[in-house]
C-alpha cells in the first residue's frame, strides 16, 4: 500500500491569518493609546510646519507647500508605525514576553510567524496612511483623486520597513540599541527622502545618496498619485522596492529565525 505523507500543518494562508489575527487582537484591545498617538503625531507635523511655513512658501514643486508636505506625510506614519512594530514590538515580544515560544507551539513555522509579523505592520502602514489621508482630505488639503491609492502605498511601505527592521533586530541584543536605528537612520530619511522639500533641493554630492533611502521612492509613488502625473521612472522605485524588500526580507526572516531556535 503506497504510504500517503500527513499534512500536520494547516493551509499557509490560514497560518499566517492566525498570526495577523493575535496581532490583531492585541493590538485593538487598547486600540485609543496604541492608535492615537501614531495617528496624532504627523497631524501635528503638519500643524507646525505645514501652517507655519505655508505663510512663507507658497509652492513646492509646483503645488501648494501644504499639500506637498501632507502627501509626504501619509507614507512617514507607515514608515515609522511598521519600524517601531517589527524592532521594539518583535524584541519585546521575543525576550520578555516569550510570545512567540508560546505560538510556536501551535502548529505553524518560524517562516509563517515572521511573515505574518511582516503582513500586520504592513496592515497598519495602510490604516494609519488612510486615517492621515481622511484627515487631510476632509480640510481639503489634498485633492480627491488618484491620492485613494495612497494607502496601498502606505502598505507597501509598511511591509518594507518591517522587513528592514526584523533584519535589524535580529542584530539587536540589547533594546536601547534599537536608538541608533531611530536617531540614526529613520529620521534622516524623514528629512532627506522628499518629505520636507524636493530632492532637486539637495546639493548634487549629497542627492545620490538620498537614492540609497527606501522610502524616497515610496515618496516618488505617493507624489504621482497626488498630482497624477506619471513617468518612467516610476517603475524603477517600484522595482526597488519590491526588490530591497525581498533583500532585507530574506536575510531578516533567516537570521531572526535562527535566533528564535537557539
Amino acid at each position: 500500500m503506497k504510504n500517503n505523507k500527513i499534512n500536520l500543518y494547516p493551509p499557509f494562508l490560514n497560518r499566517i491569518y492566525s498570526v495577523w489575527y493575535r496581532h490583531y487582537k492585541v493590538y485593538t484591545k487598547n486600540i485609543i493609546s496604541n492608535g492615537l498617538p501614531p495617528f496624532l503625531e504627523p497631524l501635528i507635523f503638519l500643524a507646525g510646519m505645514g501652517l507655519g511655513l505655508n505663510t512663507y512658501i507658497t509652492n513646492m514643486d509646483g503645488v501648494p507647500y501644504l499639500e506637498f508636505l501632507a502627501a509626504g506625510l501619509l507614507l512617514t506614519s507607515a514608515m515609522f508605525t511598521a519600524a517601531f512594530e517589527c524592532s521594539y514590538g518583535t524584541f519585546i515580544r521575543m525576550e520578555f514576553d516569550k510570545v512567540y515560544d508560546a505560538m510556536l507551539a501551535a502548529p505553524i513555522t518560524l517562516k509563517d510567524l515572521l511573515v505574518g509579523e511582516i503582513l500586520w505592520a504592513g496592515t497598519k502602514g495602510f490604516f494609519f496612511s488612510l486615517a492621515v489621508l481622511f484627515v487631510i482630505s476632509t480640510f481639503g488639503i489634498v485633492p480627491l483623486n488618484l491620492i485613494l491609492l495612497a494607502p496601498f502605498v502606505g502598505f507597501i511601505t509598511g511591509v518594507m520597513f518591517a522587513a528592514l527592521s526584523l533584519l535589524i533586530t535580529s542584530f539587536v541584543s540589547d533594546i536601547n540599541q534599537f536608538n541608533f536605528y531611530f536617531t540614526g537612520f529613520l529620521s534622516p530619511m524623514f528629512f532627506f527622502s522628499g518629505v520636507v522639500f524636493p530632492l532637486e533641493k539637495l546639493p548634487s554630492a549629497i542627492r545620490p545618496f538620498a537614492e540609497i533611502f527606501p522610502l524616497t521612492h515610496s515618496i516618488r509613488l505617493v507624489r504621482a498619485l497626488c498630482s497624477a502625473r506619471f513617468q518612467w521612472h516610476l517603475f524603477l522605485d517600484l522595482g526597488f522596492i519590491i526588490v530591497f524588500t525581498a533583500i532585507v526580507g530574506y536575510f531578516g526572516i533567516k537570521r531572526l529565525g535562527k535566533r528564535l531556535i537557539s
